[in-house]
């Protein structure tokens, strides 16, 4: 085959570019008869943290794609390594029994195809749909096998759910076609079976109300002054490629199609001194289980960020709207399923806001002696849009040396069709009537997030941290410790192996976890160390060994620490779709491994849970959780003291006279 000039990136992290994808494609068509192939991932390979350690920052960059295929007609699924410096396939490998996640191509195929088939068609008749231009549907992961039509399970299936619209501009998502469940064969594009479970209402079998929120469509008020948010000097932060550095802070942006928003390097300029705290920290997965126990909903529990690699339904931000201010946006580059490439720009957007009171103190004995400081911080965001709901990720780096991590859940809520007069009293709180025939079941969303720490170096402890009271038999005898009753410690308990490190949040008792360099001290000689602070959050009430609960093994525990493997990405396993018993989070850690002085993974899942309102209809205002990472002795005092206080408004106003005058 011809030499083909590898294509020039700064960093063996960064993700690939369109010529890469390109080279990929060709070495791969080059090495082998790929007629009838889809080409569904295609990611750059991440090198090992020792090759990382010993790079040059001006060395030569091996780079190597780690591609997924599919045999579509034999319906196989392989594995390859493509070394795009040799320009060859270093390996190629069946994978048994893994089904790769459901890639853009495929949903708008299988909508066609459920569209077009007349067992369909008949089935939605029945609820009243004629005009088929204004069916949507939405082909959902069988996710269980459990819930697989018997016959076919050696498919790879979506479960096809439909709404119809009353015009080109309608909301579609106010009327669900209930009942009617269309099983597509994604490699065939071939509707299966279209399963009929009756129709809810035969007198009234589509809800009777539009749903529409667009500005043309409704009435907007007309009382809101305009905001505006100005940056005359510039940004405070700067970017040389997918570096970034800002208030201390320096780290690089990455993406994946699998995950998208990545964090390399993630360290602190702490005078002059370069020191690590985050080697890699992603969001690794996601699961959405219903508690609805009706037939037509109870089978729901969809990992939307495997089973779509939610890197790939990422949206393209605009100034303006999704972020205000000074943007800097950073685009997003992978494959289609025919091994072309697929551009989203403006795939993660970066600015500075405002974030209100970082400190102040006020000498009260003393007239204007007070001094304050404004929080300023960056935002590094992404929003993918999951079929009805949007995931907004915010990425938050402080002047104070925190980082938190945030996720903000809007869109519109996943919904049937209740019988005309349903009411509250007959929801038996499974689902909630948001609007005139349509529910809303009873839902959660765990997030995952993968932090794979460095705290000044690989070799870390972790630690449970919460309140705990002294003397709690006998405070009040003379010879307590704690006469007073009032003594109380922060309890540190060293994690030992993996099943210590299972633990959920326990607000009561303001438990945290603590990531410590026991190796390295402040001048006070505590370890320096972050430590992760929950926020709200949620345990699953499904039963041990639901189709749910065996799937996201994940959500079993809010806090696990693993020690590093490079091949443990993915809290849910490398393919969970249509898969019962994904190798993920929940196996590795069964192994027990030794935690001290290790090089440490923490895994954090978030959850969040959502009976509906109906508030939340028909856009859901935003939930937010989120999670924060604070130094702990990392530093010898507060980083943000040197943090020079905003010009007042009186400031500003002479300063505006004065270029008036001018």
């Amino acid at each position: 085959m011809a030499q083909i000039e590898t294509p020039a990136v700064d960093h063996p992290l960064d993700p690939l570019t369109a010529e890469e994808i390109e080279q990929t494609t060709e070495i791969l068509e080059d090495d082998r008869d790929l007629e009838g192939f889809g080409f569904y991932s295609y990611q750059p390979v991440e090198p090992p943290k020792s090759e990382l350690a010993d790079r040059e920052d001006d060395g030569e960059i091996d780079r190597e794609v780690f591609a997924v295929l599919r045999d579509l007609h034999e319906r196989k699924t392989y594995e390859a390594i493509v070394s795009l410096t040799e320009n060859e396939v270093s390996s190629w490998e069946h994978v048994p029994d893994a089904e790769p996640h459901i890639i853009g191509q495929d949903v708008l195929d299988a909508e066609q195809a459920v569209k077009e088939s007349e067992e369909f068609r008949d089935a939605a008749r029945k609820r009243g749909v004629e005009n088929f231009d204004l069916v949507i549907v939405d082909p959902w992961p069988v996710n269980s096998m459990e819930f697989v039509p018997e016959g076919l399970e050696d498919r790879r299936l979506a479960r096809g759910l439909t709404w119809i619209a009353e015009s080109e501009e309608d909301n579609a998502y106010a009327r669900p076609i209930e009942g009617v469940h269309a099983f597509v064969d994604l490699d065939d594009m071939e509707v299966l079976e279209v399963v009929d479970n009756g129709v809810v209402d035969e007198d009234s079998p589509l809800p009777p109300e539009s749903a529409n929120y667009k500005p043309d469509l409704i009435e907007t008020r007309d009382d809101r002054k305009h905001l505006d948010v100005i940056q005359p000097d510039g940004v405070s932060f700067e970017v040389d490629g997918r570096k970034v550095s800002w208030q201390g802070w320096e780290f690089r942006v990455g993406w994946t199609d699998r995950e998208g928003l990545v964090f390399h390097d993630i360290n602190y300029n702490d005078d002059g001194d370069r020191r690590k705290v985050l080697h890699r920290a992603s969001v690794s997965a996601m699961a959405v289980p219903y508690g609805d126990t009706d037939p037509n909903h109870n089978w729901k529990n969809a990992f939307d960020i495997s089973e779509f690699n939610v890197g790939r339904m990422v949206n393209s931000l605009t100034e303006g709207c999704d972020c205000l201010g000074v943007m800097h946006y950073f685009d997003a580059v992978t494959n289609d399923r025919d091994g072309g490439t697929l551009h989203v720009p403006n795939a993660i957007c970066m600015h500075e806001e405002d974030d209100g009171l970082m400190w102040k103190h006020t000498e009260w004995r003393k007239e204007d002696e007070t001094e304050v400081r404004r929080r300023r911080r960056l935002v590094v965001s992404q929003i993918a849009t999951v079929y009805n709901y949007d995931y907004a990720f915010y990425w938050y780096f402080y002047q104070d040396g925190r980082i938190e991590a945030e996720v903000r859940l809007t869109g519109i809520d996943s919904n049937g069709v209740v019988p005309e007069g349903t009411t509250a009293e007959d929801t038996d709180g499974f689902y909630e009537i948001v609007a005139p025939q349509v529910k809303t079941s009873i839902h959660q969303h765990h997030f995952n997030f993968r932090l794979d720490f460095e705290v000044d170096g690989g070799e870390n402890c972790a630690y449970e941290v919460h309140n705990q009271p002294v003397d709690e038999v006998a405070w009040n005898h003379e010879d307590s410790d704690n006469p007073a009753g009032q003594g109380w410690f922060a309890d540190e308990t060293l994690l030992e192996t993996e099943q210590d490190a299972r633990m959920d949040i326990d607000p009561l008792k303001a438990r945290y976890w603590k990531i410590a360099n026991p190796n390295e001290t402040n001048s006070y000689g505590y370890p320096t160390a972050y430590t992760l602070h929950p926020g709200t959050n949620v345990e699953s009430p499904m039963q041990p060994g639901s189709p749910s609960q065996r799937r996201a093994g994940f959500i079993e525990n809010n806090f696990w620490v693993t020690p590093y493997e490079d091949d443990e990405l993915y809290a849910d396993g490398d393919y969970p779709n249509q898969n019962d018993n994904p190798h993920g989070l929940r196996e590795w850690t069964a192994a027990d491994r030794d935690l001290v002085e290790e090089d440490l993974v923490v895994w954090y899942t978030l959850g969040v849970n959502h009976r509906t309102r109906p508030e939340d209809w028909p856009v859901l205002p935003v939930e937010i959780a989120s999670f924060e990472l604070e130094p702990e002795g990392f530093f010898d005092e507060n980083p943000a003291i040197d943090v020079p206080p905003e010009p007042t408004a009186c400031e500003m106003d002479e300063a505006g006279a004065a270029d008036d005058d001018d």
